[in-house]
């Protein structure tokens, strides 16, 4: 015996109750004959649907207004253009459009062919009710899904350039200037991280100092003290939910957090005078055992300043106050730097680090008055 709903759409018998979207949105239904036109239409409208019929692919285009999102029921073969012509055209478009596709038994080559093409669904003729407002309704919750997700990458995209489009004006003819433009912005940064404010100038200082015990010379330093000072810039994209979150990161959101030496360099490299410090800002989450990330790189593979930073960057860290403990001692920094020399640092530079005495640290770590 056959179920209540599992009746044809041709058979008059009471529609089965279906879940239905709260507003439902109008159903173009296309088919040049008018019998099946009106089944379909007095379905969907029993449904709540407001309904609007073409008897052919060229008068179904004609009738689509505007930007609005169509949703469409379209037979697969009609005389002059067949529903694949209108499918097409529909696309083109309105990418995100839903379209479901009617085509007779024995056709199911072409209904494959037009899930490639991307409509939405298709169906058997003469669909069962309950099959073929289920397919509207899945095929628009899909739909808005695709449209709302666009939207939201497009407009994701136009801020990245726009604040990509800002840092670059902000930093074209300002040579002389550009070095206090830059300490604001990271200010700002280490602002955001409320517990390490002053943090990225910090490093800068240890960076430079270690550099110099290895004899790096000046014209050299200025790019790895950039590279250092804004180490950072990718927490810009990190949503302040994970970047401030008091507790430990899920999975999820360390995936999150480790895009940020890649989102850092990306603002970067374009600019020219900070090319340099764009690859120091891509590696410096690296290790010189090459368990780091994004690349995994290893040993030498690693830029020099990076590997100076990683140095600089951990001695902040241990000898800074944080919610969950105390600040550690430069001598037990020393000590952990020291032990991890030849995993997580390179040793050459670690060797160098050891040369500066816990008063140069001290003076160091000062927060000097901005000019």
């Amino acid at each position: 015996m056959a179920e209540p709903g599992d009746t044809p759409i041709d058979t008059p018998t009471e529609l089965a109750p279906v879940e239905r979207p709260q507003q439902p949105p109008t159903v173009l239904v296309v088919d040049d004959d008018r019998a099946v036109r009106e089944v379909l239409s007095a379905v969907l409208r029993e449904e709540g649907y407001t309904v609007r019929q073409a008897e052919g692919a060229e008068p179904a285009l004609q009738m689509l207004r505007g930007d609005d999102l169509p949703l469409i029921l379209c037979d697969m073969k009609m005389p002059v253009h067949d529903g694949l012509w209108l499918l097409d055209q529909v696309l083109q478009r309105h990418p995100n459009a839903a379209v479901v596709m009617l085509t007779g038994y024995g056709d199911t080559e072409s209904a494959v062919d037009c899930l490639r093409r991307g409509a939405a669904d298709y169906l058997l003729k003469p669909p069962r009710v309950t099959e073929l407002v289920r397919a509207v309704e899945r095929a628009w919750s899909r739909s808005r899904l695709a449209t709302a997700r666009a939207r939201y990458h497009q407009g994701l995209a136009r801020r990245v350039r726009e604040r990509t489009a800002e840092l670059q004006t902000a930093l074209q003819g300002v040579a002389q200037a550009y070095g206090s433009t830059l300490a604001a912005l990271v200010h700002a940064l280490d602002a955001r991280e409320h517990e390490t404010s002053d943090h990225s100038q910090r490093v800068v200082r240890y960076t430079l100092a270690i550099g110099r015990k290895m004899g790096i010379p000046e014209e050299r330093l200025e790019d790895i003290g950039r590279g250092a000072l804004l180490h950072d810039i990718g927490k810009i994209g990190v949503p302040d939910s994970i970047l401030l979150k008091p507790g430990p990161l899920t999975n999820a959101e360390w995936t999150e957090m480790r895009k940020h030496p890649e989102v850092g360099y990306r603002i970067l490299e374009s600019i020219d005078f900070l090319r340099p410090a764009a690859e120091i800002v891509l590696a410096h989450q690296e290790r010189w055992d090459g368990n780091g990330y994004p690349r995994g790189l290893t040993g030498d593979t690693l830029p020099l300043g990076a590997r100076i930073f990683m140095i600089a960057d951990t001695l902040d860290a241990m000898t800074s106050d944080r919610p969950y403990r105390k600040a550690s001692t430069f001598a037990e920094a020393r000590l952990e730097i020291g032990r991890c020399a030849g995993t997580q640092f390179d040793p050459g530079c670690v060797e160098a680090f050891t040369l500066l005495s816990d008063e140069e640290l001290h003076a160091l770590r000062m927060t000097f008055p901005e000019p």
